[in-house]
């Protein structure tokens, strides 16, 4: 039964390292009738000089704090939001309506950026938007909203959140279902509230899955959704300030030097460090629980 998966993942996953090479190589086309993998082997290693163009820019720094910034506040809304739904769903009494519930919440997961960036500009287009059609009738000013930076980090913020809100919650909610209901029966013979059968039972019983998610998340960090913060503001020159991420930055970079080998030097060296602070983050929590560690 695992045949299939495993033959995926060497398709799909394991086949497609051998294109780290590009970071340390000029690749290029020696003989067309040669194969890819013959190609990359036999262009010329140039190093590190792949990554200079990563740091070559003034804006580097500035780039690396909007983007941790943002992560860091998706890390936190990430383990909150769904927790809470998680548990609020747990303790809903018809079984339909919480099905219901967790279907309309769990639909924007499958969402393409591309679909949500038709939503926002059915709602912010500046001529025949939604938001600047009621704004009038509330005695408001219309704006043009891909013209104001100050709107934006909270709406990104609040999209990311809503469009991740569900996949959280199911895993947290299968961990909830999974917990011995006589532990619940047993607090409720005591008198325990609902917040305390949360505060004293659900929340220490699902301990390790919040933990391994949050250790699973600080892997992105000096990642950022490209969809997120190029397509959903439509690229606007305006809206750079606060949308300018890592990928977006990287994007504009080899955008105007086209360069294979830049694009790959980027992706390893998110990689690396991704890697790095997931390996690091157990390693803290190791140190603090040892049981709750991934390693």
């Amino acid at each position: 039964m695992a045949v299939p998966t495993t033959i995926w993942y060497l398709c799909f996953c394991y086949m497609p390292m051998f294109g780290v090479l590009m970071a340390f190589k000029n690749f290029r086309i020696i003989d067309a009738d040669r194969s890819f993998f013959y190609n990359l082997l036999a262009s010329k290693t140039t190093g590190l000089a792949n990554f200079k163009f990563l740091f070559s820019s003034g804006y580097g720094g500035d780039v690396i704090k909007l983007t941790l910034f943002y992560n860091v506040i998706f890390i936190i809304l990430g383990i909150v939001v769904p927790v809470t739904l998680a548990i609020m769903m747990s303790n809903l009494y018809s079984s339909r309506y919480a099905k219901f519930c967790q279907t309309l919440m769990f639909l924007p997961f499958f969402m393409s950026w591309v679909v949500v960036t038709y939503f926002v500009f059915a709602f912010l287009s500046p001529d025949k938007g939604l938001l600047n059609h009621l704004l009038p009738t509330m005695g408001m000013e219309t704006n043009d909203w891909y013209r104001k930076p100050g709107f934006w980090p909270p709406f990104l913020i609040f999209l990311n959140t809503w469009k991740g809100m569900g996949y959280g919650m199911v895993v947290y909610l299968a961990t909830i279902t999974g917990i011995d209901s006589s532990l619940y029966e047993a607090a409720m013979m005591d008198g325990a509230s609902k917040w305390q059968q949360a505060k004293k039972i659900t929340l220490p019983l699902m301990k390790t899955i919040i933990i391994m998610m949050f250790i699973l998340s600080v892997g992105g960090l000096v990642r950022s959704d490209f969809g997120l913060f190029y397509q959903v503001p439509k690229a606007s020159n305006s809206l750079y300030a606060v949308t300018e991420t890592i990928d977006v930055f990287i994007y504009k970079m080899i955008k105007e030097q086209p360069n294979p080998n830049m694009g790959a030097a980027a992706a390893f060296l998110q990689s690396a460090v991704g890697c790095a602070l997931i390996l690091l983050s157990n390693k803290i929590v190791k140190i603090v629980d040892k049981e709750n560690a991934i390693i």
